[in-house]
């Protein structure tokens, strides 16, 4: 089928097509018969609204944080597909996920719906669920591209990183992606990049995105990100959602009819909208397949599920009289907040779980799930339970509100009734295992107490089933850390410039990120990168690399023999590491090239290969703006982690560089302003003052004018009137808090046009009547009539930005 050919359309047709038809579809076009696209968010599971302000019942797939630790591509195809044939029941053509950013610091509020600290764990399972996706007919978006890292501030902080770092850490699973899986869309981020706003940065979404890995796809925002379309058009974004109602329009065949912008930049971006409506063809499914994908939903936790410590507790006897004890047991935590939840088709709790297994289990409830007060009653009813047992599993974790889209956490820490409770436990019976329920890090200060340590991130509605099916051992704990668990916040290397200051996040770190500080400064966390256990053990033989003297632009290959010489089945995990012995640049001590996740039932051998490319071996090279590699010698190291290392062998490259504009006695953590300045090569950019204000300015800082505070007060009272959800409610309260003036035409659906703007900063800047007499949308007016218009009359503005914004987010 050929795409409609949107070029003889008139320009007013054209730019209506370059912004959403509402919060969720896209634009028609009965000229050229163009049919509006559905769009969902869905990383773990459709989000698809109902006309009650929810969303429709889909499976709720484990996050990817669990997806992540399964280092499954097969899996991740597999949910990928299914995501898709739910896409087919429920009309949707595009799927807003996965979600691929680098977890940089594990405080980052929206980390459980990310896969990884690497880039090669992330980009080589995100091209799998792509795939899946993709294979059944429907659209993945890949998103948020790019250097989204933190939710502080997220609508306009500037993330300051220097070249290699973004190339190296930050772009290269998005590379993967798009050259490997060729997504159907790529959504841009909110902040900025060294500056530039990602909506509006030519060289990301052109240069970059386009030019250099081939993307031919569709480029849309993130909800409510675009604040000037006509520059974001220019620099190659092609669709703004939501619908803004044509708050830009104007602006846009403006541009047009000045020459500032081209007409075919507009045709382009058009025609781009009309041939995603061609690529996709979502499955004609009537039915949802609730028990099928919930199995497959249960499946995908057990093979997340991480052993991180084991003595012998696990798995339980058959028989065995279990104390289970916590309250995320019976009411489970199983996913994230914010716009990824899932209402799911069921759900199980390890409480259910277990009571269908071959024992006898008694509950405590040990804390109240929704008061992070300790209760001394609710702690000694669980030890004495626990005291009688022969033994106890303690069930932990992260409450809701402590990790969601929109804020960061505060700390490593879970609740302290959490650890007096396993402390409690531990003390009246040391047969006990921990079973932590979390979607990142937290800090266990008990664990080498414990009898056993299982990490079970957030696991979907199936979790519960699963974890039930690992503990007793019906499955293997299939999990490899994706992720770094630190002791404390000292063994973090982005931890002195986590969140930033305000607008501004600096990236001193480098790429010392997770594993690549630990292993290069000699830190032992207290759980490493692809840490997990098995409950079978497994050998390893004949290693061999598939050559070891390469050319430079070669890749190569490591095989070897895996054997299980357990009693039971169960998985591996094989780690390849690089270690850069050549002395030309500076790099982390290792960094994982390639991995390979293998299933064998008891005494079965497998002969495993795992390819490495030739680009695992480059630099980025910031004199030539290129990829290089350098000429010399290199340590292929096959480990079960990053600090478990089974075998090492050598291999030669010749024909690459020898030298390179970062020496190799570098340190990886630019540390002091100057060395970070080197290493941007400008100056390190300075906070921007508070005042005056700006387009940029947050509602939060405007409260210090009686104007601002009257805007920010009201649409707080909106958000307190239409959330009763603490959780989500939480969410808003930032979202307003860092809510850009510049961003207030696009989430107020037009209501604010876009020339109002200016007007406003003026107004919280004092300037006098005179300066403030312009055109507002079209008609003049004082900046004064404005502001009464905003505060008084304007209370509809306000309601429909804290209405709206709790739509995209439920």
């Amino acid at each position: 089928m050929t795409s409609a050919d949107v070029h003889d359309l008139p320009l007013t047709d054209q730019i209506r097509l370059l912004s959403g038809a509402d919060d969720w579809h896209t634009e028609a076009s009965t000229g050229t018969g163009l049919r509006p696209l559905r769009l969902s968010d869905g990383p773990g599971g459709l989000r698809v609204p109902d006309q009650e302000g929810g969303s429709l019942p889909a499976t709720c797939f484990p996050t990817a944080v669990v997806l992540g630790s399964s280092w499954d591509r097969d899996l991740a195809a597999e949910i990928g597909g299914a995501l898709a044939v739910e896409a087919g029941v429920r009309g949707v053509d595009v799927i807003l996920g996965p979600g691929i950013n680098i977890k940089r610091h594990p405080l980052g509020g929206r980390n459980f719906e990310y896969l990884s600290e690497d880039p090669v764990v992330a980009g080589e399972l995100a091209a799998a669920v792509i795939g899946g996706i993709q294979g059944r007919g429907v659209g993945a978006c890949v998103k948020h591209f790019a250097v989204n890292n933190q939710e502080t501030m997220r609508l306009c902080v500037d993330a300051v990183v220097d070249e290699r770092t973004l190339h190296e850490i930050y772009l290269a699973a998005f590379e993967t992606v798009v050259r490997r899986a060729r997504p159907a869309a790529v959504m841009a981020s909110y902040n900025q990049i060294n500056g530039t706003a990602a909506t509006t940065d030519a060289a990301l979404l052109t240069d970059t995105l386009r030019r250099e890995w081939g993307f031919d796809g569709l480029v849309m925002s993130d909800w409510g990100a675009v604040w000037d379309r006509v520059a974001a058009l220019e620099a190659g974004l092609d669709l703004e959602m939501p619908s803004s109602h044509g708050a830009f329009d104007r602006s846009v065949a403006s541009a047009v009819r000045s020459g500032r912008l081209s007409a075919e930049a507009v045709a382009t971006s058009a025609q781009r909208v009309a041939d995603l409506a061609d690529r996709v063809s979502p499955p004609p499914v009537t039915e949802l397949p609730v028990v099928e994908h919930d199995r497959l939903a249960r499946r995908a936790a057990a093979a997340g599920t991480v052993l991180a410590a084991n003595d012998g507790v696990l798995p339980l006897a058959p028989g065995a009289r279990v104390a289970l004890i916590g309250a995320f047991a019976a009411r489970p935590r199983f996913q994230g907040a914010g716009s990824s939840q899932v209402n799911p088709t069921r759900v199980t709790g390890l409480l259910e779980g277990l009571r269908t297994k071959n024992l006898q289990v008694s509950y405590a409830r040990g804390y109240d799930p929704d008061d992070h007060r300790t209760d001394a009653v609710l702690v000694a009813e669980a030890a004495e339970r626990a005291g009688d047992a022969d033994a106890a599993v303690v069930v932990v974790g992260l409450p809701e509100e402590m990790e969601s889209e929109g804020y960061d956490r505060t700390g490593l820490d879970l609740p302290a009734q959490h650890d007096a409770l396993v402390r409690a436990v531990l003390a009246a019976n040391p047969h006990t295992a921990v079973v932590v329920c979390s979607g990142s890090p937290v800090s266990l200060p008990w664990a080498d107490r414990a009898g056993a340590v299982v990490l079970a991130g957030l696991g979907g509605q199936a979790g519960g089933a699963a974890l039930a099916d690992v503990l007793v051992g019906d499955v293997d704990p299939g999990g490899r850390l994706a992720e770094t668990w630190p002791h404390d916040l000292s063994e973090v290397a982005s931890d002195r410039w986590f969140p930033g200051t305000g607008h501004l996040v600096q990236y001193r770190e480098g790429p010392a990120v997770g594993y690549r500080h630990t292993t290069t400064e000699s830190i032992t966390p207290a759980f490493c990168f692809g840490h997990g256990l098995s409950y079978t053990h497994f050998e390893w033989r004949e290693v061999a690399l598939s050559a070891t003297d390469i050319t430079a632009g070669e890749g190569f290959s490591v095989s070897l023999e895996v054997a299980n010489v357990g009693s039971r089945a169960g998985d591996d995990v094989v780690q390849v590491y690089l270690a850069d012995r050549t002395g030309i640049t500076s790099r982390p001590r290792r960094w994982l090239a390639g991995f390979a996740k293998v299933h064998l039932t008891a005494g079965q051998t497998r002969r495993v290969e795992v390819g490495v490319e030739a680009r695992e071996l480059a630099f980025w090279d910031v004199d030539d703006h290129d990829w290089r590699v350098p000429s010399g010698a290199f340590s292929v190291e096959v480990a079960r982690s990053c600090q478990q290392i089974v075998e090492v062998r050598e291999l030669r490259v010749t024909g690459g560089v020898d030298h390179a504009a970062e020496k190799a006695w570098t340190p990886l953590v630019a540390a002091s302003e100057e060395a970070f300045a080197a290493r941007l090569g400008r100056p390190v950019p300075a906070e921007p003052p508070a005042r005056p204000f700006t387009a940029t300015s947050v509602l939060r800082e405007t409260r210090s004018h009686p104007v601002g505070a009257a805007i920010h007060a009201m649409i707080m009272r909106r958000v307190a009137a239409s959330q009763p959800d603490p959780r989500f409610r939480r969410m808003m309260e930032h979202t307003v808090d860092e809510l850009p003036l510049r961003n207030l035409p696009a989430l107020s659906a037009g209501v604010v046009p876009p020339e109002a703007v200016p007007v406003l900063v003026d107004v919280l800047n004092g300037a006098p009547d005179d300066i403030l007499r312009r055109s507002v949308g079209g008609a003049a007016g004082l900046g004064r009539d404005l502001v009464d218009t905003l505060i008084g009359s304007g209370r509809k503005v306000w309601d429909e930005i804290g209405s709206r914004w709790g739509r995209f987010q439920r």
